[in-house]
């Protein structure tokens, strides 16, 4: 993949993504308005989680990261991959329809593993309903994953980047529908609003499914579920993977010890998962983007042995996703009230989740940066198959962020859990780092780089000074029923003609550079 191909397949993934995340704004906040931040929601938000955690587990874990490389390098020579994909299609669904059955069975034991502060309480008995209903998406979103690999790989992003898509439309389908049917005040019609959005996940994942095995088959993969088989390559791949798969619920322990510490505290939760939700999207159409596009990219130079066009799409994926997702953290850091306030306060969300929120909001947003370099510095491991040092490296972070939160929530409450996410953020990248000093030539920082990134921070924080200025300006218009969305529309605009025009000034980056990108 040329370098004007791995842009073109970022913004293609991140255009995609932008409109999932865009989608997924509509679903929650037609959730918080419904259901507030009281039991059901906290419910359905703990058995939502729980099929999408376990999907990062197997398929973003092991057969995104392990997968892919092995996929890349068969196509790049023309051998077998078809037979390969194929192999690993069937012993996938082979696995995770027996996982699934073992879930639902066993969803009380899940529940209490993801948020034990709900035992004794109807949040717990509404959690393990919903969660039953909800955990059979794990099978078909991993396909899913599978197939998107598959077509990641042959440089084929459309489908896979749109899939994701149908999620949030069929969920906010079916809430506009029941809002017709039920009452949404406390009680019964909450739960039954609980049930009707818990059904539409399986749903959802049947449809995502649908769109990337059809686009795969176009594209020659017509996969197809058949009797597993364990062959010397799966043997391999298996060997590969259980270090990324390991490493990928290494990540997701992160997740659950701060869902432990939320479910201690009434509302935590459903603050968390707001919180998430808004410094997802840059993460989303950054980070999860570029890498996406990254790691076949570079599977397929390394394997050609380019080592300098493996450094040069290392450092302009880096580059280009910290000169897109800095200045939104400097955003969600300075004006976390605003943008919780406007997006979620209204219905059963009160001005006190909006506090509670914006403060999760402010947290996350300093880790942002971290997140997304983690999915620039990741694949240089995994495109050369290495990937245990990045578990032992999840290992490590893991304690630490269980130290940090479970230590200082007696102390500051649910606020740790955010906290430990983002110092282990960034523990995370120092010890990436610090791993790929010794991979050579591709896996340095080059002189470009190195100019623009303090350039680029430089920009940023001149946007935050401009931001904070400007809401002391328009707080009356910000927090006004009827205007308050034009106002927050003109403070992102104000920030980001900052943020790009001086960025511009100072030399961070050239305007014509993203106008390229998008052309391209």
């Amino acid at each position: 993949m040329k370098p004007i191909r791995l842009v073109a397949g970022f913004v293609t993934v991140g255009l995609w993504t932008l409109l999932s995340r865009i989608a997924g704004f509509v679903r929650d906040i037609l959730i918080a308005a419904y259901l507030g931040t009281g039991p059901v929601a906290e419910a359905f938000l703990i058995a939502f989680s729980l099929p999408n955690l376990f999907r990062r587990f197997f398929a973003e874990g092991a057969f995104n990261m392990a997968f892919v490389p092995m996929f890349s390098k068969k196509v790049e020579s023309g051998e077998g991959a078809a037979r390969f994909a194929q192999d690993a299609f069937a012993g996938m669904a082979g696995i995770l329809t027996v996982f699934t059955v073992v879930g639902v069975i066993f969803m009380p034991a899940l529940v209490t593993l993801m948020a034990s502060g709900f035992i004794g309480t109807e949040r717990f008995d509404l959690a393990v309903y919903y969660g039953r209903i909800a955990f059979p998406y794990i099978l078909f979103i991993s396909l899913s994953a599978l197939l998107s690999g598959v077509l990641n790989a042959t440089g084929r992003f459309t489908a896979a980047a749109a899939a994701p898509v149908l999620l949030n439309v069929i969920f906010v389908l079916t809430l506009i529908g029941a809002a017709f049917f039920y009452d949404f005040a406390p009680g019964q019609g909450q739960v039954a609003l609980g049930e009707a959005i818990a059904f539409a996940v399986p749903v959802a994942g049947i449809a995502q499914l649908c769109v990337v095995w059809i686009a795969a088959r176009r594209a020659g993969y017509g996969l197809r579920i058949g009797r597993p088989r364990m062959t010397p390559e799966l043997k391999r791949l298996a060997i590969i993977a259980a270090p990324a798969a390991l490493a990928g619920g290494v990540v997701q322990v992160n997740l659950l010890v701060g869902r432990q510490v939320a479910s201690f505290f009434d509302g935590a939760v459903a603050w968390l998962s707001y919180a998430d939700r808004l410094y997802q999207l840059p993460l989303g159409v950054v980070g999860i983007a570029i890498g996406i596009v990254l790691l076949p990219d570079l599977s397929r130079r390394l394997q050609a042995g380019d080592v300098a066009g493996g450094r040069d799409a290392f450092n302009r994926a880096s580059e280009i996703s910290l000169a897109l997702t800095i200045p939104a953290a400097v955003a969600l850091a300075v004006i976390p009230v605003p943008l919780v306030s406007v997006l979620f306060e209204r219905g059963a969300f009160t001005q006190a989740d909006t506090v509670a929120t914006a403060l999760a909001v402010a947290i996350y947003g300093l880790g942002l940066p971290a997140f997304v370099l983690q999915k620039t510095l990741q694949p240089l491991f995994f495109a050369r198959e290495d990937t245990r040092r990045p578990f032992y490296y999840a290992v490590a972070a893991m304690i630490l962020n269980a130290l940090i939160a479970v230590g200082l929530s007696p102390v500051i409450g649910f606020a740790a859990a955010a906290i430990g996410t983002t110092l282990t953020g960034w523990a995370m990248v120092v010890m990436l780092m610090r791993g790929a000093r010794n991979m050579g030539e591709a896996a340095h920082f080059d002189a470009r780089f190195k100019s623009r990134i303090w350039r680029i921070i430089a920009a940023a924080i001149a946007m935050g000074v401009i931001l904070w200025l400007t809401t002391a300006l328009l707080a009356p218009f910000l927090f006004a029923p009827t205007i308050r969305y034009a106002a927050l529309l003109t403070l992102i605009l104000i920030g980001s003609v900052s943020y790009f025009g001086v960025g511009h000034m100072i030399g961070a980056f050239r305007l014509s550079e993203f106008r390229n990108s998008l052309r391209r």
